[in-house]
């Protein structure tokens, strides 16, 4: 009985998480890196301090935040990673998931990326950038050097060099769709097409991995 208790405790406690969480995406779709502990209780219906007691303070709601859209990014690279398609194009379609995903979204990429301008005084603080948006950047490379690694036959030493890769193109990404965001130089597809073309020299001469799943 005690463990069945315990069981719907948890289960109350995660589906009330996810509310407060869908509350503050809400939230920051509307405010982008200036949305506050005060606007998402208000927009969950209730106080801050219960809004506290789930997250511990606006940091711990960030990084709850920061997974939840990690994840489906993630999910959406992999897709496009494993799509039926030849290797210039899965490259192609592998950057043009992300670069729409942050022009879909651009004030939920602001909050992640940027949250420090949403520092005011008298306010909720913003975020040390490097503090809390480095850590997504490295999992977004170390999840891309695996794929590399796994379909990739790059020789001796081919470990490090995935790894240098991976971490390389999504700092090439990011760094690329951070100043395309702010300033709107070109399409989306000038910059997909002038990206791939960066990166497709290596990539086009590395051999598939025997018995790997193909790039």
């Amino acid at each position: 009985m005690d463990t069945t208790q315990r069981t719907d405790q948890q289960r109350s406690a995660d589906r009330r998480r996810r509310e407060l969480l869908e509350a503050a995406d809400r939230v920051v779709l509307r405010d982008g890196p200036q949305a506050s502990m005060n606007a998402i209780a208000a927009e969950a219906g209730i106080t801050k301090p219960i809004l506290y007691r789930h997250f511990g303070d606006k940091g711990g709601l960030y990084a709850a935040l920061a997974m939840r859209h990690t994840e489906a990014l993630l999910d959406s690279l992999r897709a496009a990673l494993d799509a039926p398609a030849d290797r210039r194009e899965r490259v192609e379609a592998t950057l043009d998931t992300y670069l729409t995903a942050i022009e879909l979204r651009p004030q939920v990429y602001r909050f992640l990326m940027h949250p420090a301008e949403g520092s005011q005084p008298g306010g909720d603080q913003g975020f040390d950038v490097g503090k809390h948006s480095a850590p997504l950047l490295r999992r977004m490379g170390e999840e891309l050097a695996q794929v590399i690694e796994e379909r990739l036959d790059l020789g001796p030493g081919g470990q490090q060099l995935a790894r240098v890769w991976g971490h390389g193109i999504v700092g090439m990404m990011h760094a690329a769709g951070d100043w395309w965001l702010g300033e709107r130089p070109c399409s989306r597809a000038e910059l997909v097409r002038s990206l791939a073309d960066l990166l497709w020299g290596r990539l086009a001469a590395a051999g598939d991995r025997v018995g790997g799943p193909g790039f």
